[in-house]
């Protein structure tokens, strides 16, 4: 019986149970071989034509569907590859990276400044940051319940800038038993709320970080009552609003290399602000007299460092939220939710380099 082939037999392996006649499988007649032969070599032919094509990614399905179907010539599902190249990064708004580093030089001159006034002046001054931080991130996060949220961090401002006013002699240590007692009323607000338990986990994670950013500021009205404090501030301030400004800055012009493409921020930038900020601490301390320069730079480094990686981290936090699909918050709250928590988270550690490398009485 002679032998039958289809073009979809597989040509270099026979089955075991094939008819295909003559030794070796092959089938008698020279005829059928040498066709055989050339549809070998015609698929092979195509084979190595395919293996250079670069199909685009979104085209895949209906690329792997046409080759299931038979449709496709080369028989071959293409490969899901972004090819050598990066993948697509998202666009930097320059508007709103100016904006906020605008913001950040804003409230650098409205610490500073307030930081020549008398203590409780300075600490109106401090409490308004602190509103504006408390408002800015309990609209950023979009919690559930957002008005206790905001309300247990205004309590716990106004708590902590009394406690870092009176309190004789000026420490931190009210201001540990402020955030205990505003992470408390967080817990009671939440569980007495009509919703229950309904994502109370997330309310009190925005409740912690509200009322840890609201108290970390009042740091700054102890550390201003301490003599040279005022001082130690200045040149902290200046590292810190220097180093968000410069890195947002230059994020608006070369925001490359990218830490990740789904962020708008470069590594440029981090890099440039730290150091930009470390030198305007520096610059700063060689005003005084009372301080070597290295002292001042070290504590500016820190502080500078600080300040960035907060800001950046909120990025990562914008990004997240882009992808996961939710909605993006107001444009003010939004833009000025870095340097606020930037200057917020470090406060304290202002307080730490200045005790330790400035303040030699603390």
């Amino acid at each position: 019986m002679p032998a039958t082939f289809s073009p979809d037999d597989p040509l270099d392996d026979p089955s075991p149970g094939r008819s295909v006649g003559g030794p070796g499988g092959y089938p008698d007649d020279q005829s059928g071989y040498e066709g055989r032969r050339r549809h070998r070599e015609t698929r092979r032919g195509r084979r190595r034509a395919g293996a250079g094509d670069t199909r685009p990614t979104e085209r895949w399905p209906d690329a792997a569907a046409a080759v299931l179907a038979g449709d496709d010539p080369t028989g071959q599902i293409p490969v899901m590859d972004d090819g050598p190249g990066e993948a697509a990064a998202v666009p930097v708004s320059r508007t709103s990276t100016l904006a906020v580093a605008g913001c950040a030089a804003l409230l650098t001159l409205v610490l500073v400044l307030g930081a020549l006034a008398p203590a409780g002046a300075y600490a109106a001054v401090v409490f308004a940051v602190q509103a504006l931080y408390v408002a800015a991130w309990a609209t950023a996060a979009r919690p559930p319940a957002p008005r206790i949220v905001a309300g247990v961090g205004l309590a716990a401002a106004v708590a902590a800038d009394v406690a870092a006013t009176l309190a004789d002699p000026a420490s931190l240590a009210p201001l540990a038993y402020v955030v205990a007692a505003g992470f408390v009323a967080g817990v009671v607000g939440q569980l007495a709320r009509r919703a229950g338990r309904d994502r109370v986990t997330e309310s009190l994670g925005s409740t912690l970080v509200v009322v840890v950013g609201a108290v970390s500021l009042a740091s700054l009205v102890v550390l201003a009552r301490h003599p040279r404090g005022t001082q130690a501030i200045v040149a902290c301030l200046l590292a810190a609003g220097a180093a968000v400004a410069v890195a947002r800055l230059t994020d608006a012009v070369a925001p490359r290399p990218r830490f990740v493409p789904d962020v708008p921020r470069g590594r440029v930038g981090v890099l440039l602000g730290v150091l930009v900020g470390t030198g305007a601490a520096a610059a700063a301390g060689s005003l005084d007299t009372g301080v070597t320069i290295g002292a001042v730079a070290a504590a500016g480094l820190a502080t500078a460092l600080i300040a960035v990686v907060v800001d950046l981290s909120v990025s990562y936090v914008e990004a997240g939220r882009r992808l996961a699909g939710m909605a993006t918050a107001p444009s003010p709250a939004r833009l000025a939710q870095g340097p606020l928590g930037a200057f917020a988270l470090a406060a304290p550690v202002m307080y730490a380099a200045s005790a330790l490398l400035l303040l030699d009485y603390l």
